[in-house]
């Protein structure tokens, strides 16, 4: 595994991302959900927004890569208040 070069960021990363599934699958078995329209009004469910919301983190990271720098820890802080508001309106 040394092509890949993990660092404990890149394993951490993983882990969260593993740890986000299995915790939503919980979910979805033990409080099933019907879909809802939002603001893109298209039918979502908690998955749906999951995966918009990891989409558009990593889209956010990219941008603040090429524009600020390598200051990602506030690009986290972006992150969260966009996930925030995509499992409130999306």
């Amino acid at each position: 595994m040394d092509w890949m070069a993990w660092t404990w960021p890149t394993a951490t990363f993983f882990l969260v991302i593993a740890a986000l599934l299995v915790t939503f699958t919980i979910l979805a078995i033990k409080f099933p959900e019907t879909p809802r329209v939002g603001v893109l009004q298209i039918e979502t469910t908690r998955g749906d927004r999951l995966f918009i919301t990891l989409l558009g983190s990593a889209f956010i990271n990219l941008a603040w890569l090429g524009l600020v720098g390598a200051n990602q820890p506030f690009a986290l802080i972006v992150c969260l208040i966009y996930a925030a508001a995509v499992f409130r309106w999306v």
